[in-house]
């Protein structure tokens, strides 16, 4: 690679809102303890905008200025985009809404004002595309990105629509970030990203430099942004543990307490949306402090992945979407261990209300709800799975026409159980193996029965429908 490519990729060449110094001399460059400069549109300043380096959290001035005192470990100064103003990104569509520090004094924001009101918007959520190989990168390629061309069309180009890939971007091969970001760019939608525990480095030490690849690529690991008003905030709930591969679900109480300053500059009523790798409600050791500082907040939802199940799930007042994975079973088949079709989470947002559905790659957006029929001795079992179940759905079942009371159960999908059960399959990963899932519901029926019918109504009211004919 000659060097005017490598300053080109790295962005010492780019204009804008990101400087990124990575060469070994920049490296050791330190900061001079407090930075200072100006956000403007260009022309006219902007008051009460929110920048931090990690630690501090100020505002803009009526005159949009700032000055920060910086953090002996701050590497970034990172800009909250205001509602109403445009994303920064590069020319493929990734975040760019920060500055590497470097040993500079004075740092500039310029923001581009939208063309109309962000109140109404929409997000995706991309949950562990988890490439490992040039074969899963073109089976992301050739089937998730162009269904969420599709989408998009459908939501129509004069929409709003940005991105949010809630880790596991790749899976342990780190050069294939490139790939990911190729297929960002294909989608044309700025896109945000969380780190995810195969977004590591695991020959870079401890927890605090294990994610130099990924900050090189996408920068501060924890931010926030706007839109409308929903208030966006992305964290690193990975803490790597220093021997290979070993990690557990923790947020550093650095991020807890950026969070709480962040948070001061946000109405208790707003949308909060919080987006992590691994699941907070269950999978995170210091959840508590998290939830701690969310008190007195009405509006809050989580979005992770990890799993590569669907679910949905309601703690201390927070609503926490666990996401099925763009990958599904790791590139092996059509749905996720639990059943889900792989696929990601579409969410549209209107003022402070936020609608949702999960979308799977390559099925009709109606599609949320199969049916599996199993032969039992004088009588039929049915069992529908629900992906996106939560506590507000209503599920019918409807046996030749007549209203059939159903039974919520916790088991395993049957398709997941043909597909993956056992270390003989799937055969080009054996290890992914199908696993429980409280979105199952399940009746009986005579053999006399000739069709059956599942209607999910969801939350919002909308009716989902599945039938099944019997021979």
């Amino acid at each position: 690679m000659n060097r005017r490519i490598f300053l080109e990729r790295f962005g010492l060449l780019a204009t804008g809102m990101v400087v990124s110094l990575k060469s070994s001399a920049f490296n050791n460059l330190k900061h001079s303890g407090s930075i200072s400069g100006a956000v403007t549109d260009g022309k006219k300043p902007i008051a009460d905008v929110v920048l931090s380096d990690g630690f501090a959290v100020v505002k803009t001035d009526a005159n949009g200025r700032y000055t920060i005192q910086l953090n002996e470990k701050s590497e970034f100064l990172f800009l909250s985009t205001p509602s109403g103003y445009d994303f920064k990104t590069d020319s493929g569509s990734v975040n760019r809404q920060y500055e590497n520090l470097g040993a500079r004094n004075e740092i500039d924001f310029k923001l581009t004002k939208l063309g109309q009101n962000d109140d109404k918007h929409h997000f995706i959520i991309w949950a562990d595309p988890q490439v490992k190989n040039k074969k899963d990168v073109a089976q992301m390629m050739e089937t998730s990105v162009p269904d969420v061309k599709r989408l998009l069309k459908d939501i129509g180009s004069k929409e709003l629509v940005h991105g949010i890939g809630v880790g596991d971007l790749v899976w342990d091969n780190l050069p294939l970030f490139d790939d990911y970001n190729k297929a960002v760019e294909q989608m044309g939608i700025p896109f945000f990203q969380c780190l995810g525990n195969h977004d590591m480095d695991y020959r870079q030490g401890g927890d605090e430099t294990s994610d130099r690849t990924f900050k090189k690529y996408y920068g501060p690991t924890y931010y926030s942004f706007n839109r409308g008003r929903a208030h966006y905030i992305v964290l690193d709930d990975v803490r790597y543990l220093g021997e290979e591969r070993k990690y557990d679900g923790y947020i550093t109480e650095e991020q807890l307490a950026w969070m709480e300053k962040d948070l001061q500059h946000v109405p208790k009523d707003n949308l909060v949306i919080i987006n992590t790798h691994i699941p907070i409600h269950n999978s995170v050791k210091n959840n508590e402090a998290f939830y701690k500082i969310l008190k007195g907040f009405s509006n809050v939802h989580v979005m992770s992945g990890h799993t590569h199940y669907n679910r949905n799930v309601i703690r201390d007042g927070v609503f926490e979407h666990n996401h099925g994975a763009v990958c599904g079973a790791w590139w092996t088949g059509p749905i996720c261990s639990d059943g889900s079709p792989r696929g990601y989470g579409v969410y549209e947002v209107t003022g402070k209300q936020l609608k949702w559905y999960y979308k799977g790659t390559g099925l009709d957006r109606k599609y949320q709800v199969s049916i599996d029929i199993e032969p039992l001795t004088g009588n039929n079992r049915i069992i529908a799975n629900v992906w996106n179940y939560d506590p507000e759905w209503k599920v019918e079942c409807f046996l030749d026409g007549v209203l059939t009371p159903m039974e919520m159960m916790k088991g395993f999908d049957p398709e997941a159980v043909r597909l993956y059960l056992g270390d003989k399959l799937p055969v080009s990963r054996p290890f992914a193996e199908p696993t429980r899932t409280e979105h199952l519901f399940m009746a009986h029926c005579s053999t006399s029965v000739k069709a059956v019918k599942i209607v999910a109504t969801d939350r919002f009211g909308e009716q989902f429908t599945a039938e099944k004919k019997l021979s």
